[in-house]
């Protein structure tokens, strides 16, 4: 008897919505090519891309989970968390609103930084980036190389952008609690994302008590130890797993589709996790 062959699945990806470089469709498209049977559509601070993502989803037998990737701040330390399994989104709608305003007044705050810094940019060439998509300093950085001013994307922000350079400017604050609370109150599971060797015993418990759900185990990222650690982490403080390759649209390097072989069995852990909030909510 043969053997089914191991299905793979990418719960970290994002598409034009945010940041990324391929259009919803196309990404669910090029998830398709990458052998992938579930992807999670995890855009920064929105949820637009997701409608669009299910229909191309649905003609090529991809499953297209709703997701979102928020910034978040737990004792002045930037986290990044992920919001999976989204149902009902119109929950969470109003303060991603919020979130992405904030993204347009914090790029024209950039802007002036960058004008007083002597680089000519403008919020036109900035929002020529974005397209429709939530603004992001990535934005602004290919602006910077459109314009000449910087060589790449890593230029731009070890010269400008990065934490500590002369352009940064901060984003609006969430607290971790807070951002657990929205991705629970829209019915989906909080995962850490990508924390690496900042994913200790002590922060994860800490991170438990506050109700997060899971940890993204696999993430390019990630050394082998990293992911052997928070693995084990996972497992011994009852937290489901996750992975992805945090896909913008690379077509080749460490972070192209389905570089993680994230497996399905994770998401059936997931599942359970979304399952169990959900009989908890209802007996509350």
């Amino acid at each position: 008897m043969t053997t089914p062959a191991p299905r793979y699945v990418d719960l970290h990806m994002h598409s034009t919505a945010s940041d990324g470089a391929a259009a919803p469709a196309a990404l669910v498209a090029a998830a398709c090519g990458a052998g992938l049977s579930t992807i999670a559509l995890t855009d920064h601070d929105t949820i637009d891309g997701v409608a669009e993502a299910r229909r191309a989803g649905l003609e090529l037998a991809v499953e297209v989970i709703a997701g979102v990737e928020l910034s978040a701040f737990e004792d002045d330390r930037e986290t990044h968390l992920l919001g999976l399994h989204l149902t009902r989104t119109d929950r969470i709608a109003d303060a991603l609103a919020t979130f992405r305003r904030s993204r347009r007044l914090r790029a024209e705050q950039i802007v002036v930084v960058l004008n007083g810094l002597g680089v000519p940019i403008t919020l036109d060439a900035v929002l020529h980036e974005a397209g429709a998509g939530a603004i992001g300093r990535p934005h602004i950085a290919r602006a910077l190389i459109a314009g000449g001013w910087s060589r790449d994307s890593r230029d731009a922000f070890d010269r400008y952008l990065g934490f500590g350079k002369p352009a940064f400017v901060p984003k609006l604050t969430l607290g971790l609690a807070e951002a657990i609370d929205l991705v629970h109150a829209a019915g989906g599971i909080a995962v850490l994302a990508h924390p690496g060797g900042t994913g200790t015993r002590k922060w994860l418990e800490t991170l438990a008590a506050l109700g997060l759900d899971g940890v993204e185990v696999r993430h390019p990222g990630h050394s082998a130890e990293d992911i052997a650690r928070l693995g084990a982490l996972c497992d011994f403080l009852d937290l489901v797993p996750s992975g992805g390759s945090d896909w913008h649209g690379a077509m080749s390097g460490t972070r192209v589709l389905n570089v993680m072989r994230v497996p399905e069995e994770w998401l059936h852990r997931q599942r359970e996790r979304v399952a169990h909030r959900a009989a908890r909510a209802r007996v509350a």
